[in-house]
């Protein structure tokens, strides 16, 4: 069962996001330039994470809206369009390219969505503390946060936050993803030249056998002479004793 102050979150939230669809419906008649101002305005690296805003389309939106507005948004700030700014409108060109490709990425998609949920829950949660604070000192459970207006500001900075933390971890996802292509990659090459090495061994031993047999017979062939020679040295005939001397007296 919902408590009073959760009740008031809900309905705060409610507000916060009739109050976007407002300013979506207002912003999509921006003209060229407008869009372009609003997609380069400082900031836009950090509020350009969010692909729902870049888009101006609610969290909910499905995918024929996703692709409609994108169509036409990016038609809106195509550097062909806008022959007097083509640099800044390849840039915003660019960012609604970038936020479109993330939300036709079904995983993509679910984290963005998931971003929100965690942005909620935190908030209600901050909420919910302020308030245990209060009541535990003996005052009245009023938060700043009860003003629809505040909770909106807050909620959005929470998204915002919650979507730059995102962005670095898909960045150190990356990364990680990288080092480890590189790695794999290093222990491929490593595999490849200790291959080509053995095979290149294995192809000179083969190539010198011929020597190696050839060399083996000369080496019998000059014991079996040395041999033969050796015997043909032997004296023939009965030995003869040696002559005697005769011994003086």
């Amino acid at each position: 069962m919902a408590t009073g102050g959760e009740e008031k979150g809900d309905d705060a939230l409610k507000d916060f996001f009739t109050e976007v669809k407002e300013i979506e419906k207002r912003d999509s008649v921006l003209t060229s330039s407008q869009q372009i101002a609003r997609l380069l305005r400082p900031g836009c690296s950090y509020f350009n994470l969010n692909p729902f805003e870049v888009l101006q389309i609610d969290k909910d939106a499905d995918g024929t809206v996703i692709k409609k507005t994108y169509r036409k948004l990016s038609i809106l700030v195509h550097p062909d369009k806008n022959p007097d700014c083509t640099e800044d409108a390849q840039k915003a060109f660019e960012a609604v390219k970038k936020a479109y490709e993330t939300l036709q990425d079904e995983e993509q998609k679910k984290a963005c969505l998931e971003v929100y949920v965690e942005a909620e829950g935190f908030l209600k949660q901050e909420i919910q503390k302020k308030k245990k604070k209060l009541k535990k000192e003996g005052k009245p459970e009023t938060v700043e946060e009860d003003d629809p207006e505040v909770y909106a500001e807050e909620y959005h900075k929470r998204v915002m936050t919650l979507f730059a933390d995102f962005q670095q971890r898909q960045k150190e996802k990356a990364a990680v993803a990288m080092n480890e292509r590189k790695r794999q990659r290093l222990k491929e090459i490593e595999e490849e030249e200790a291959k080509k090495a053995k095979q290149q061994y294995d192809k000179e031993w083969e190539d010198s056998r011929t020597d190696r047999v050839g060399s083996w017979r000369d080496w019998q062939t000059g014991a079996k002479k040395k041999k033969k020679k050796d015997k043909d040295k032997t004296p023939v005939g009965p030995l003869r004793p040696p002559k005697l001397k005769p011994e003086k007296r």
